[in-house]
């Protein structure tokens, strides 16, 4: 399979319902209907492991609950929106810590046989589906290289055991791996594997994450664009245009490249996030990069941001920002 000739640009949003917590809301149909209709065609949906397994126990599977993610595939099919389904909490790992794994993927052979049993479970599940409608995204978001937690060797020796895992079950099926520092530096030393690698569209943080109490951003200077402060540089276009010709290289090789998440926390003033996201938009465009806005219901999307500075249309009892979903379907 030649990942190069399959994955088009998809464009699109990450559904939240079901991404970190303990307990979730059912997806809805009528989301993947509205994307369609607003000419969208990708879904990736971020998931906990901790919400299929029963009694704590890592091993044991509630299948009334993987049902509800079987809806999202098949819904996805009906709507030809591409599903990419991914560990948003995986066994050893997130990068939030709302809750404390008992393991280490990168570190602990138990958290690594964890990780390949669960991924087992839906390479099981939906083999047979096309790569074109269904995409195993592995973890979200790995964390700086460091000694205590990960090192570069310990990632790609877990990428590379579980993409190998994957495929003695299901050959065909299209796997995403993202960069990183949180998925913002890409892999070549991967670029073996045939599988797409995955960006970020977060960067200048002090634009995107202004205010975000997770990463300290109450006391960040208001942002503008150009001009937006990042751990004390500050950024313009032509910064962000480097960064993203870093990605590009791996396009030159042959390997596919998708921005799987960008966005601006609800803070930001509304015309900042839409002058920095048109110039996202074009940088990724001109480098044949897709994205998928973070997220589409809520703080960093289209639909109920409760952003204060948006003039919001109403939409099925939800309030759309007509403004940004125009600017998105520009590209």
């Amino acid at each position: 399979m030649k990942v190069k000739n399959i994955i088009p640009r998809w464009k699109g949003f990450n559904l939240t319902n079901m991404f970190l917590f303990h307990s979730a809301r059912d997806f809805e149909e009528e989301d993947f209907k509205w994307i369609s209709d607003w000419g969208f065609d990708f879904v990736r949906v971020p998931l906990c492991y901790r919400l299929w397994i029963e009694d704590d126990d890592i091993y044991k599977i509630n299948e009334r609950f993987l049902e509800k993610i079987d809806k999202v595939v098949e819904w996805g099919q009906k709507y030809n929106i591409h599903v990419s389904l991914n560990f948003h909490r995986a066994p050893g790992y997130c990068v939030n810590n709302e809750f404390i794994e008992k393991f280490n993927l990168w570190k602990d052979k138990d958290a690594l046989d964890a990780f390949c049993f669960h991924w087992g479970v839906f390479a099981k599940r939906y083999k047979g589906i096309s790569s074109k409608s269904l995409s195993f995204n592995l973890v979200n978001e790995p964390l700086h290289p460091s000694p205590e937690v990960m090192t570069r060797d310990d990632h790609n020796r877990v990428i590379r055991y579980t993409v190998e895992y994957i495929r003695k079950i299901d050959s065909e099926r299209l796997i995403i791996i993202d960069g990183i520092s949180y998925g913002n530096v890409p892999l070549p030393e991967l670029s073996d594997l045939n599988v797409v690698q995955s960006c970020r569209g977060y960067l200048p943080m002090g634009l995107t994450h202004y205010k975000a109490n997770w990463v300290g951003g109450e006391n960040w200077p208001e942002p503008k664009w150009p001009g937006a402060w990042h751990y004390g540089e500050i950024w313009d276009r032509e910064r962000l245009e480097k960064h993203y010709d870093e990605w590009a290289k791996l396009i030159s090789m042959g390997i596919g490249v998708h921005c799987g998440e960008a966005g601006a926390y609800k803070f930001t003033p509304h015309k900042v996030v839409l002058a920095w996201l048109r110039d996202l938009l074009e940088i990724l465009k001109e480098r044949d990069i897709g994205f998928a806005l973070w997220n589409f219901k809520g703080p960093f999307g289209i639909l109920d941001s409760d952003r204060e500075d948006v003039d919001y249309e109403d939409w099925y009892g939800h309030k759309l920002d007509r403004e940004m979903l125009k600017l998105l379907q520009e590209y």
